[in-house]
């Protein structure tokens, strides 16, 4: 290799170096656009590509309508669950209900143990017998 042409390699590196600074200081006060979507993100209603519509008002308020029917509640809540044809957040929201469901069945029962030792306790120290 001649000088000229370790010359013009040089210069190309230099020109790169000065684009990457460029690129990489354009404007550090600019504000990124609140509007353009991060391609990581993802779409909440989108499933494999196909959007999926939310829950309406209206399916929400016959969901709640059936929540207040005993017994009727329960299987429905489990269909809503695990079905298939349920939509993402109704299908979550039935699961957290089983859930809460299930802490508070738990939680009242070891209340219960509790409480009911600690009256025991109580009455058989006044000599009541039980």
């Amino acid at each position: 290799m001649d000088n000229n042409n370790l010359n013009n390699l040089g210069q190309q590196n230099e020109r790169q170096g000065q684009f990457q600074y460029q690129q990489s200081n354009a404007n550090p006060y600019q504000q990124p656009n609140p509007y353009q979507q991060n391609p990581y993100q993802q779409n909440p209603y989108q499933n494999d590509g196909e959007l999926e519509e939310p829950v309406s008002f209206g399916e929400w308020m016959v969901t709640m309508l059936v929540m207040c029917i005993p017994c009727v509640n329960i299987v429905m809540v489990l269909v809503w669950a695990f079905g298939s044809g349920t939509k993402k957040s109704k299908s979550n929201y039935c699961k957290a209900t089983i859930v809460w469901s299930l802490i508070m069945v738990v939680l009242s029962f070891v209340m219960t143990i509790i409480f009911g030792g600690a009256i025991l306790a109580a009455l058989s120290a006044q000599g009541y017998p039980y």
